[in-house]
């Protein structure tokens, strides 16, 4: 927030400042922009993880082609790379509950019987905001204060947003507020699968097919992954490596570096 060297779209810079209540220093940009950044041409590519996320592509002086993404739930607008450094947080091939598809249906029903949905106040949320209204539902969505500031800022479209404690209908809640709301059916929108409350699939991110996917289609020399703690990335490179691919994870290298 400070720097005057961070560099984020137009949307996360707003996001930013919404949540931390204090000005953006740096450079900001709309997803699909090229910026020069100390006399390297930077290409953005949208990720649609939230409103705004994007990945960044570059070459070296040597002519190697860079691509660099945060969190991805659509890769098909990224080009082409010669080195990825992505994110695999739901990267375990061995592990079940990393193969998913939305549950879209389970969203639809709970929606028509007047449920409320727990979800994290930026990404989460406007995501269930959008698919509300592209359903069909014009009723006032029942918000808390910082869902309803961030959606009311990225979304112009979002229609009528309210107080959640005003609402008698289908509200879209952090999780500390879903006890709150007046809805006799609420659920958590995740994809994770340790949620205290009854949960309906909803991921920001790609699954596993969706990331060996996203690896064909940009069809990498070599890979580093990174995110989030633990085994995931480690695994997810390990795999890829039996394959005859050059993967490792970003906590590889560290441990390769304190051997040194």
């Amino acid at each position: 927030m400070r720097s005057p060297r961070a560099i984020a779209s137009r949307e996360t810079a707003l996001a930013l400042e919404i949540r931390h209540e204090r000005d953006y220093a740096g450079m900001s940009f709309e997803i699909g922009d090229s910026l020069d950044v100390n006399g390297v041409e930077l290409r953005t590519y949208p990720t649609r993880h939230t409103i705004g996320s994007s990945a960044f592509y570059w070459e070296n002086s040597l002519g190697v082609r860079i691509l660099v993404t945060g969190d991805v739930k659509d890769y098909r607008s990224l080009p082409k790379c010669d080195l990825l450094v992505a994110e695999a947080n739901y990267g375990d091939p061995w592990d079940s509950s990393c193969i998913f598809d939305d549950d879209l249906n389970g969203f639809w029903e709970a929606l028509n019987s007047g449920s409320s949905f727990g979800a994290y106040a930026f990404g989460k949320a406007q995501r269930a905001v959008s698919l509300i209204r592209a359903m069909g539902f014009s009723d006032p969505i029942g918000m808390d204060e910082e869902g309803r500031r961030l959606t009311e800022a990225l979304m112009p479209d979002a229609g009528d947003i309210i107080d959640f404690r005003d609402c008698d209908g289908v509200s879209v809640v952090t999780p500390k507020n879903l006890p709150l709301v007046r809805s006799p059916e609420r659920y958590m929108l995740t994809g994770r699968t340790d949620a205290s409350w009854k949960r309906i699939r909803l991921s920001d991110h790609l699954d596993f097919r969706g990331i060996m996917r996203m690896l064909d289609h940009v069809s990498p020399e070599a890979v580093i992954f990174y995110h989030p703690a633990g085994a995931r990335s480690r695994l997810l490179a390990h795999y890829l490596r039996a394959a005859g691919c050059a993967a490792i994870s970003l906590e590889e290298i560290d441990l390769f570096e304190k051997r040194m």
